[in-house]
């Protein structure tokens, strides 16, 4: 059997539960498991969310809910998912592969003694998994020897769960959640923005070290940005340089996304930046060195000042869109 941990913002799936889903389907497919059985953790909403998740083709899906587990704790989450390992002991464990899946899922293989693949875009026959290695220069067949396995997923490398012909049943879960000491959950700080978020976003416009501050982040990135409705990245260069916040950076390191349109200012192309954006349908590249490592991945490249290519980019989409 094949689980899958589907994550949930108050009463509804999160978009990437549609990606872990259809990730577990391929592996129960591939790997030969009898059944794909979806796993919600949590409290407030997290029942209607596991009814939600019954249309998109598991076999079934079972639910967890108890007052312990929220707000999110990475020792909470383990202790209860090693108690639901427990009394179901699938095949194989999965999850995405985005920030609270490297949180805690590496810590659940460990404790249930099992094999931890990083990252996996592909399932293959007898236990294989494909993953990028080298910041995404190569692609590795791996084979997973122990019985258990973990197994994180690169959710670009997956389309979303279709709504299947029909549903399968919910069925809760009476697992106690024993008491964790070390760690107490103190205050939860999020940014109030109105773009979206930046690994679900269908547009992303990233700013290099060649932006020079944060505040060419806001008078060139954002007007351009916000008139596509698009997330705002930035490299792990202009990062650094704290020329834009943690949370926006785009790689290895960062966050790993794949919009339909990329548009890369004022970045040489890493490669570790180009391991996070590269699967993007669209990009973009705007950069005065003609020679600089992002026109290689780019399929439209600028070759040009940013500070007097941007404006005009920005006023000719508003003009365009008669804004």
């Amino acid at each position: 059997m094949v689980l899958v941990y589907l994550e949930h913002e108050g009463e509804s799936l999160a978009k990437s539960a549609l990606t872990a889903i259809a990730a577990a389907l391929q592996a129960k497919e591939a790997h030969g498991y009898s059944r794909a059985v979806g796993l919600l953790l949590g409290a407030s909403g997290v029942e209607a969310a596991a009814e939600a998740a019954t249309s998109y083709g598991l076999d079934e899906v079972v639910v967890v809910n108890d007052p312990a587990l929220e707000p999110y704790l990475a020792v909470t989450f383990e202790a209860a998912l090693l108690a639901v390992l427990q009394e179901l002991s699938p095949d194989l464990l999965l999850a995405i592969s985005n920030t609270r899946g490297k949180d805690f899922m590496p810590r659940v293989a460990a404790s249930w003694s099992a094999a931890q693949i990083s990252d996996a875009m592909e399932f293959l026959p007898e236990k294989r998994f494909r993953r990028p290695m080298y910041a995404g220069d190569i692609l590795a067949t791996v084979e997973a020897t122990t019985e258990r396995v973990v197994a994180t997923v690169r959710q670009t490398a997956f389309d979303a769960a279709g709504t299947a012909s029909s549903s399968c049943s919910v069925r809760k879960l009476a697992v106690t959640v024993p008491p964790v000491s070390g760690t107490e959950f103190l205050r939860f700080d999020t940014v109030a923005s109105e773009r979206p978020e930046l690994t679900e976003a269908d547009v992303v416009v990233s700013g290099g070290r060649a932006m020079k501050s944060s505040e060419n982040f806001e008078t060139y990135i954002a007007p351009l940005a916000d008139l596509l409705g698009a997330a705002i990245g930035a490299s792990r260069a202009a990062v650094d340089s704290g020329y834009a916040p943690n949370d926006w950076q785009v790689g290895q390191t960062g966050k790993v996304v794949a919009p339909s349109l990329y548009i890369a200012i004022g970045i040489s192309g890493a490669i570790q930046h180009l391991a996070g954006m590269k699967d993007s349908k669209v990009i973009v590249a705007i950069n005065k060195d003609p020679d600089a490592p992002i026109f290689e991945v780019a399929d439209y490249g600028l070759v040009a000042d940013l500070y007097q290519a941007v404006p005009e980019l920005t006023e000719a989409i508003k003009a365009a869109k008669g804004a």
